[in-house]
């Protein structure tokens, strides 16, 4: 196929679907040839605009249903600027740091370190894992819900003074001074003007493409997924489980059933009603999980979201990374124990509590006590693992092209 062509027909989705996001009449034109010379000569085999890898195109199982695109539909060229901006630490003022640094492809997207590091010191909450970001009714983003959108998320640490250091504060070059800096790159001239149809940078253009890369990034060849292609549901045990991972599923699955102490006499730990299946997002309505200690010692009420559970551990069965906003423990049993038993207030959940007009439990003001024994947090572990793809860790089209 002519390559011109090739070119015309994916970048007709942007102009139907950028007007979400922009009104500048220079956004809707049609992209001309690219000769692409500065992106060979800068990426050679990583990238070839003539043969994209396949962003658009992925398999997506049929019992998915969230989606918070919003407008913002990923196309191959949209994603692959995305993906050079993700990798490129020139977004950071001191040529260091770039949103990989804190996002690494080998831990689905997160980050080993407790707290990442940036230009001028380091984050105040553990860097959330990027997996499966699309696949949330949850619309806004960070762990305080801060961000609005994924689109708005994107530039948020680049403008922030102590990640990325683009903040126009306390010495800091402003984000123009970034976007004059990327437009002495030819590549970016070839990039922008191939996913937008002229060179013009922009921080609208630079949020929608990065959320398209973000967006890309999907994990389901999990053991999970083959079972659940085969159950039809999620009730009842999988073929491919080993009855421990069932008996995992179950207890995620379950309601707890408790006492009038607040105390779990059956039933199972209530995870599904906030982290729920398929997707394992989090529940929209959620409210702290009583972790309210941050990184640097202080109290932190605000924290009311989470990534999606999938691929929480990675192939190799190691965590991708310590757990929750503060990274308080990379020990998974940790996670159980602190749900075993929460403390009330500070903006905490009510459905950790004993109380929540459902089945026992005393009253909104009963502590509850799940009673998690030894053997049910192996049998969680076993299925949390069954949540881990393999593609998501390898796959070229999410790497860094500039290796």
């Amino acid at each position: 196929m002519n390559s011109s062509i090739y070119r015309l027909i994916p970048l007709a989705l942007v102009i139907i679907f950028s007007s979400c996001y922009s009104t500048d009449p220079e956004e809707l034109e049609v992209s001309p040839d690219v000769s692409f010379e500065m992106v060979i000569a800068t990426f050679g085999a990583n990238i070839d605009p003539d043969h994209l890898p396949s962003y658009t195109n992925q398999n997506i199982p049929n019992y998915i249903d969230e989606d918070n695109t919003s407008g913002n539909e990923i196309t191959d060229e949209g994603a692959l600027l995305g993906r050079v901006l993700f990798y490129d630490n020139k977004l950071s003022s001191n040529n260091t740091i770039s949103c990989a640094s804190c996002h690494q492809q080998a831990f689905a997207f997160g980050d080993q370190a407790v707290a990442s590091a940036g230009v001028n010191g380091s984050t105040g909450r553990h860097s959330m894992r990027l997996i499966n970001a699309r696949f949330a009714e949850e619309d806004n983003f960070f762990w305080d819900e801060r961000a609005n959108s994924l689109e708005e998320q994107t530039t948020m640490p680049i403008q922030d003074h102590l990640e990325m250091g683009f903040s126009g504060e306390n010495g800091d070059p402003d984000l123009d001074s970034l976007i004059s800096k990327l437009g002495q790159e030819g590549y970016y001239e070839e990039l922008f003007t191939f996913a937008f149809g002229d060179a013009k940078i922009t921080e609208s253009r630079m949020q929608n493409a990065l959320a398209q890369f973000i967006r890309s990034i999907v994990s389901f060849d999990s053991k999970y997924d083959d079972g659940r292609a085969t159950a039809g549901n999620n009730n009842g045990n999988f073929s491919n489980f080993t009855d421990l991972e069932n008996e995992g599923k179950r207890l995620f699955m379950q309601r707890a059933d408790l006492n009038n102490q607040g105390v779990r006499v059956g039933g199972g730990f209530d995870c599904n009603t906030c982290h729920r299946a398929p997707e394992f997002d989090i529940d929209p309505d959620s409210r702290n999980n009583g972790m309210i200690t941050a990184i640097d010692g202080s109290t932190d009420t605000d924290v009311t979201r989470s990534p999606s559970l999938r691929d929480l551990f990675g192939a190799d069965g190691a965590a991708n990374g310590p757990f929750m906003h503060n990274g308080f423990s990379s020990d998974f049993s940790d996670v159980l124990d602190h749900y075993e038993s929460v403390a009330m207030g500070n903006n905490t959940d009510n459905r950790l509590f004993g109380g929540d007009g459902r089945r026992g439990g005393g009253g909104n003001n009963t502590v509850r006590n799940l009673a998690i024994t030894d053997q049910e947090k192996e049998a969680v572990l076993a299925f949390m693992k069954t949540l881990t793809g393999s593609n998501v860790y390898t796959d070229e089209k999410w790497s860094d092209p500039f290796e």
